[in-house]
């Protein structure tokens, strides 16, 4: 979602006067109402994997009195092609994906090579089908008010007297992207013996990872995991002076924030999915079976040495320092 900012950024920029509504899961909600391009978050009922052919239709048809004049499809899943085709939109427009010809009329066939970043194709579909020049792309800019801001310092009991460090530990895809958590918490201390404040954040599926940190440093980080929303998380993040992260949304999100920005790929490339930042700073081990994109390690076997070398190769030492630079 945060990638898609840039499109949306895009179609603004071409088309000031242009209204932007957001088909989307309720949960990204917190991230669209920092978007000033987004004109309204409309709710997506059914979760991944879900076809509802009946829901899908009684959403197009009640979309079909909203006039709309384009529809654009990110997914590129055959059933995400079915509620712009179902209301009619004149113009809708996505990549070819599950053989969508017919549900889409704009159908578009990705060259991976022209376009190898997923913003860049996000960006793309906001152009005429006859452009072939590489899109530039417009960087991320969620918006926290000040009125925000005071809303979680006061809610948390927040003392900013002294900078602090975001730590970012989980990642949803899988272990292979996390680094290792005796890392994380000796990043944490050193931190903390520099004066810092030290903050946990994540999703309800990362508070044990952040409880061990926490744990592991004497209680002295700031454990917000189980305790916000996602708007909160972004409206914390906005107050701090960096972030350590591994390849997760919450990456993006402070990418998005203009955050000084560690960003650890283990199992991930970051030449696909970067954080879209200039001030952003890429940290990758570049051993030989990265990025392999699992889940898991594929080496891990019993005793090996090498497993999730690709993360334990990045030491806390090498992100201290590119912190303090």
């Amino acid at each position: 979602m945060v990638m898609a900012q840039s499109l949306f950024i895009s179609l603004k920029n071409a088309m000031p006067s242009c209204q932007i509504d957001v088909l989307a899961a309720a949960w990204s909600f917190g991230l669209l109402e920092k978007m000033p391009q987004v004109n309204q978050a409309l709710t997506m009922p059914l979760g991944h994997g879900q076809f509802g052919w009946s829901s899908r239709l009684k959403m197009g048809k009640q979309w079909q009195a909203e006039g709309y004049d384009q529809a654009i499809v990110l997914p590129n899943s055959w059933k995400s092609a079915l509620i712009p085709f179902f209301a009619k939109i004149p113009l809708r427009t996505g990549y070819l994906g599950e053989c969508r010809w017919g549900l889409l009329n704009d159908a578009r066939k990705l060259d991976k090579d022209l376009l190898p970043m997923t913003v860049q194709r996000f960006v793309a579909l906001g152009q005429p089908k006859s452009e072939r020049n590489l899109p530039a792309c417009p960087l991320p800019q969620l918006q926290v008010t000040e009125r925000q801001q005071q809303t979680v310092i006061e809610k948390f009991a927040l003392d900013l007297t002294r900078p602090v460090l975001a730590l970012c530990p989980g990642a949803e895809y899988g272990i292979a992207k996390r680094w290792p958590v005796s890392y994380f918490t000796e990043l944490a201390q050193r931190q903390l013996a520099e004066g810092w404040q030290v903050w946990l954040l994540g999703s309800v599926k990362d508070h044990a990872i952040a409880q061990e940190i926490k744990h592991n440093v004497d209680g002295l980080c700031y454990d917000f995991t189980q305790r916000t929303s996602l708007a909160e998380a972004v409206d914390l993040l906005s107050l701090v002076a960096a972030v350590v992260s591994n390849d997760s949304g919450l990456m993006h999100i402070a990418a998005a924030l203009n955050k000084k920005l560690i960003a650890i790929y283990g199992s991930s490339d970051p030449k696909f999915t970067p954080p879209l930042n200039d001030r952003a700073q890429v940290v990758t081990s570049n051993v030989p079976c990265s990025p392999c994109f699992k889940r898991d390690c594929p080496l891990y076997t019993p005793g090996q040495k090498q497993y999730l070398q690709c993360l334990t190769e990045i030491s806390p030492t090498h992100v201290f320092d590119r912190l303090a630079n």
